[in-house]
């Protein structure tokens, strides 16, 4: 059982993205097949999660990094790259997203289900896309984009069952 945590900081950061690959189609009797390197995954995302049977924050002292899968580079014969899988991170009803070093509001969770925070970076280009009329053995392919990093501040806006008054 965890104790009652109403407030605390986490780091999430989003999958990147993954590589285009350089490939050339090659057979037995196809001399010069042309370009065929696949495109790269996309990153995975930092997704929240609302359940209703959560009441703290508690679980969320225990692990204080959340990171998305990156995505997996490109093949050969155009095969395209896995996407990164997605980190989900369970609140309870009610909780707030705050920047760690302003202190403004990014997100009030209060009436959703899920809220994709940050997004992962895209996969790169496979040299096929590369290709024209002029230059058809493109020897260079796009590197996957990055990621998001951020340090937030998750705290939940709870309603008091019970006030005691005077002494």
């Amino acid at each position: 059982m965890f104790g009652f945590s109403d407030e605390t900081y986490i780091d999430v950061q989003s999958g990147d993205g993954g590589a285009g690959c350089v490939s050339f189609r090659r057979e037995k009797f196809v001399p010069k097949g042309g370009p065929d390197g696949g495109d790269g995954g996309r990153g995975g995302d930092v997704v929240f999660v609302v359940k209703d049977n959560l009441r703290t924050l508690g679980h969320l002292k225990m692990v204080r990094v959340y990171r998305a899968e990156n995505g997996r580079g490109g093949q050969g014969a155009r095969m395209y790259g896995r996407d990164g899988k997605d980190v989900e991170i369970p609140v309870p009803p009610g909780t707030v997203i705050k920047n760690a070093e302003t202190g403004e509001i990014i997100k009030d969770l209060t009436g959703l289900d899920r809220f994709v925070f940050l997004k992962g970076g895209k996969g790169g280009l496979g040299n096929w896309h590369f290709r024209t009329s002029t230059h058809q053995t493109p020897r260079f392919a796009q590197p996957g984009e990055k990621g998001q990093a951020m340090r937030i501040g998750v705290e939940l806006l709870a309603i008091a069952d019970i006030g005691l008054v005077g002494l």
